[in-house]
């Protein structure tokens, strides 16, 4: 796939911990796919033995999910792509995709963008809110708190300006279940 030049597609902890340089970053929406915590973590954000939940996208008819769009410096793509893909192939729950994004200023591109693989072991679509609330208050992995990622993308995006219900609602529930 040509990736010149390599826009990412960031919808959680990308767009407040991308890790790699970029030159531009944009609001763009990518139609037909979903933002859910629907796929365990078993490294970043919980263990094998007490998984948490992190954020991803699956395909939904009707949806669109909004985020960052990354442009990447040309001399920069291979090594962005690594890194990329040692942070969100650890497990193999994630596919690799290059999918149209609209940015916001109505240019669209193709990004690169990290969906769910609804056939993986750790793909969780479905769980109701409130059991979403119980497993982010208490899990911890490698990158620490599962509170810690709901926390930073639910404010990152609300400081962007992109509203999502689910994570306004997820990010109370689990702050009053953080001070109990």
């Amino acid at each position: 796939m040509d990736m010149t030049p390599l826009w990412v597609f960031g919808y959680a902890s990308l767009t407040w911990n991308p890790g790699f340089d970029f030159e531009e970053s944009v609001i763009g929406t990518l139609p037909g796919y979903r933002r859910s915590f629907s796929m365990r973590s078993i490294h970043h954000r919980g263990t094998p033995e007490a998984p948490g939940l992190v954020l991803a996208l699956h395909e939904e008819t009707g949806a669109a999910c909004t985020g960052l769009g990354f442009r990447v410096a040309p001399q920069k793509t291979e090594a962005t792509l690594d890194y990329l893909r040692a942070r969100e192939l650890i497990s193999s729950a994630y596919l690799e995709r290059s999918l149209p994004l609209m940015l916001e200023d109505g240019r669209e591109v193709r990004a690169v963008t990290y969906v769910l693989d609804t056939g993986h072991a750790q793909y969780c679509k479905g769980l109701p809110l409130e059991d979403q609330a119980q497993i982010i208050a208490r899990a911890v992995g490698g990158r620490g708190p599962n509170t810690e990622y709901l926390y930073n993308t639910a404010t990152h995006l609300r400081d962007l300006g992109i509203e999502d219900a689910e994570l306004t609602w997820l990010e109370t529930r689990v702050r009053a279940l953080d001070n109990v």
